[in-house]
């Protein structure tokens, strides 16, 4: 099968400082990916060469069989939906959540005027995926902040993109309404029309069962990857954080314990 995303030798070089130094990467369909590593490894830096607003230094992109730099960028990002802070942050506080999802069609912050019928079936369908149709008339300032990352995801899913990233989806939540939140990954994760998904995180206790493989990065280079049985091990973590990690595994769940 032809990869979502493959990327090889990927450099990003600003003076003599290397962000990203030969970094390769495949995601395949069916595959649902973990990047995690340390502040300054490379992970932000990443998802926006990805995304097409970094321009690499050396090496190649290539995104649903497209390389970057030979075919319309703009119009292939329709095909990534990435969910991150720096969107939240734009949203207007009386938008509805209907809204902000329909808004996802043109990658408008909201939506001006309003809103076709074809359109506004297509938003609330989103919203039925991400579950969070029963909010859909409230007003993003009265939301919480686990289902403004929901009404998020139902922007990103309006498209029907084949690779979703979550950058940092549960930082602001409590631990309960993380793992409502993580529920919800892990349903969506499993569903018959799933894109892959790429969850961007600094916690192993953030990955749930239905994610298949893991990238680890560290000053910009891959540690390692590859299916996460084998890859996500006390030994990786060890080398990734630059500290003695012992990592444990329960009821399909991670842990850490440092030192």
């Amino acid at each position: 099968m032809t990869p979502i995303l493959d990327i090889r030798d990927l450099t990003i070089r600003r003076g003599t400082t290397f962000i990203l130094d030969r970094l390769s990467w495949t995601v395949r369909p069916g595959e649902h990916w973990v990047i995690l590593g340390p502040n300054g490894s490379g992970k932000t830096s990443l998802l926006s060469a990805l995304t097409g607003y970094f321009t690499p230094t050396d090496g190649s992109i290539h995104l649903l069989g497209e390389e970057f730099g030979a075919s319309d960028w703009r119009e292939l990002r329709r095909g990534v939906g990435i969910v991150s802070s720096s969107l939240r942050q734009l949203m207007h506080d009386e938008d509805c959540a209907l809204e902000i999802v329909a808004g996802g069609e043109n990658a408008e912050v909201g939506h001006w005027g309003r809103i076709p019928a074809a359109r506004r079936t297509a938003a609330m369908r989103a919203l039925g995926r991400a579950e969070a149709k029963p909010i859909a008339l409230r007003a993003w300032g009265v939301l919480s902040q686990g289902e403004r990352q929901r009404v998020l995801i139902a922007r990103a899913l309006l498209c029907q993109p084949r690779l979703l990233i979550l950058d940092e989806p549960c930082a602001g939540l409590d631990p309960v309404m993380r793992e409502h939140f993580l529920g919800f990954v892990e349903r969506l994760a499993r569903s018959r029309r799933a894109p892959a998904i790429v969850l961007v995180t600094h916690h192993v206790e953030e990955i749930t069962p239905a994610f298949t493989h893991v990238l680890l990065l560290d000053a910009g280079r891959a540690v390692a990857a590859g299916p996460l049985a084998a890859t996500l091990t006390s030994a990786n973590l060890t080398r990734t954080f630059s500290a003695e990690l012992r990592l444990r595994r329960r009821a399909g769940r991670y842990s850490l314990t440092v030192g």
